[in-house]
């Protein structure tokens, strides 16, 4: 697989964690909060990994959003923006903590801050890769 390919195929599969997390979060009542979350920060986690694979880098194996935001900075800068920095933290909670018994209660409002929050960071991340034409969804 080309590197170019590599890249698309992260923002892919990010793309369908996002589709999924506002499937869920539309159709199914009771809304499965823990996992949309989920969905977000996986979307999060991939767009960050497609860019640092379109640098060259070879992501790590890490769900922390906020050490792979401060790797993206090494490449470019934009990545000190606040809002970019906010949802990289906010959304790192639901990596580990949203798939077991003991998770933090999580109410519908956060679930659509983290929906948000995710399709920022994906369309940051897509922005800065041009020549993929990434459709945002």
């Amino acid at each position: 697989m080309s590197g170019t390919d590599l890249v698309k195929e992260w923002f892919d599969i990010a793309s369908i964690d996002l589709q999924v997390a506002a499937h869920l979060f539309d159709t199914m009542h009771p809304k499965p909060l823990e996992i949309i979350c989920y969905h977000c920060q996986q979307a999060a986690e991939k767009a960050l990994k497609g860019f640092l694979t379109d640098r060259g880098i070879e992501p790590p194996y890490i769900h922390d959003l906020e050490q792979l935001r401060l790797m993206c900075k090494e490449y470019d800068s934009s990545f000190s923006d606040a809002a970019i920095q906010k949802a990289s933290l906010q959304l790192s909670e639901y990596a580990v903590s949203t798939r077991y018994p003991d998770r933090p209660e999580i109410e519908e409002h956060d679930v659509a801050a983290a929906l948000e929050e995710a399709d920022r960071i994906y369309a940051f991340c897509a922005n800065l890769i041009p020549a993929l034409k990434i459709v945002i969804p």
